[in-house]
């Protein structure tokens, strides 16, 4: 009789979120699982007007949909794990992350490339990419820019900025890659960018078991590193953190950084590792730039991200 339970999916309404949760629906039907959809709207789509940091952005996306889980109204939600808080909620687990898709970030532009050696305004919601951005091209000018990525590119094409940043990933599952880009090779992306991560409720043992056959155990270990770096780093505030973690044959790749918010001031580790190190390289690498600068940068991220509340 257990083989008959519906899995209810958890989702944003968004159409790359709901895109998500269909290509989970599609491998649970594959393998033999019943399930249903549930769209959820939440605060971090809602609100609009305020840049992500000020909303504490840990978990304004995730938090719907885990009062959803602990209610009982979905059993398991899907999201861009890169939304995820390296804490979860208590009872809630990481049931399995599917493989990873492209993990790095595009330059979107209006006309031409002409405003990379001049002035020019990008725009972009996220700490990580403004602080890059203004670290590569200190004369320009970075603005906020917030809501799914279907509205995003829409501003885009209403403003006059010369440009937008965003995630190769959300851009080509659903299709809206436009044109006229520019891949961002020297960004270093968020901790697990392009990877889908699916929660499940600890004690509901039916669902994470059907969900952890779609794991992909690369994946897996790579954003765990990621995250590791990105937890040891910040300590559940928000910051501009970068990290990537890829196999090789035996040895595991890492290369993570930490900037000041204006971009000045940049804190980078590379490393090639033994794989079977793998579950301690996020901690410690982490742990080398907090004892070389990066504790006092983190309080002064900390301060003036408080400043501007």
């Amino acid at each position: 009789m257990m083989a008959q339970k519906v899995i209810r999916i958890g989702t944003r309404d968004s159409e790359l979120a709901l895109w998500q949760a269909r290509t989970v629906e599609k491998k649970l039907n594959d393998l033999g699982y019943k399930t249903e959809i549930v769209a959820v709207k939440s605060a971090g789509d809602i609100i609009l007007n305020k840049p992500l940091y000020e909303l504490g952005i840990t978990g304004i996306f995730t938090k719907t949909l885990d009062i959803a889980m602990i209610n009982g109204q979905v059993d398991i939600a899907v999201h861009s794990m890169k939304d995820v808080p390296t804490a979860l909620p208590e009872g809630i687990v990481q049931a399995a992350v599917l493989e990873r898709a492209n993990e790095k970030d595009l330059l979107i532009y209006k006309t031409n490339l002409d405003f990379l050696s001049q002035e020019g305004t990008i725009a972009s919601g996220s700490l990580r990419r403004q602080a890059q951005w203004l670290h590569k091209y200190p004369n320009h000018k970075v603005v906020d820019l917030r809501g799914n990525v279907n509205l995003r590119m829409q501003k885009l094409n209403d403003s006059d900025w010369n440009g937008a940043l965003f995630a190769a990933a959300g851009l080509e599952r659903i299709g809206l890659k436009p044109k006229k880009y520019e891949v961002l090779d020297w960004m270093i992306p968020a901790p697990a960018q392009g990877a889908m991560v699916v929660l499940a409720m600890a004690n509901d043992e039916f669902c994470w078991q059907a969900v952890s056959e779609l794991n992909d155990l690369e994946t897996d270990i790579c954003t765990y590193i990621e995250r590791q770096f990105l937890r040891t780093l910040e300590g559940g505030c928000t910051a501009p953190i970068g990290a990537i973690a890829k196999f090789t044959e035996d040895t595991i790749e890492f290369k993570g950084a930490l900037f000041s918010i204006d971009g000045t001031q940049k804190m980078e580790v590379e490393k090639v590792v033994p794989i079977e190190l793998w579950k301690k390289i996020g901690f410690e690498l982490a742990k080398e730039i907090l004892s070389n600068g990066g504790e006092e940068l983190m309080t002064n991220i900390k301060e003036s991200l408080k400043k501007d509340e």
